[in-house]
């Protein structure tokens, strides 16, 4: 597990800019698809993607005192 969160973040969003890429060059069609036409657009929709994966998901608080009674 990666302890520093700043790493993590960047090695989901390198990872994710990376494929991005790779579904461009080997998958994206060169006319009438916006999205895997251009290669920053989908590179950057990859890097986006990897950014929200690293996010940590919001944990509910816990009122252990409050329900136990």
């Amino acid at each position: 597990m990666i302890k520093n969160k700043f790493l993590k973040l960047g090695l989901y969003a390198l990872s994710g800019a990376l494929i991005g890429y790779a579904y461009y060059y080997y998958i994206g069609c060169t006319n009438g698809c916006p999205l895997s036409s251009n290669w920053y657009i989908t590179t950057g929709y990859g890097l986006v993607s990897g950014i929200v994966l690293a996010l940590p998901a919001k944990k509910k608080p816990e009122d252990t005192e409050e329900r136990s009674a």
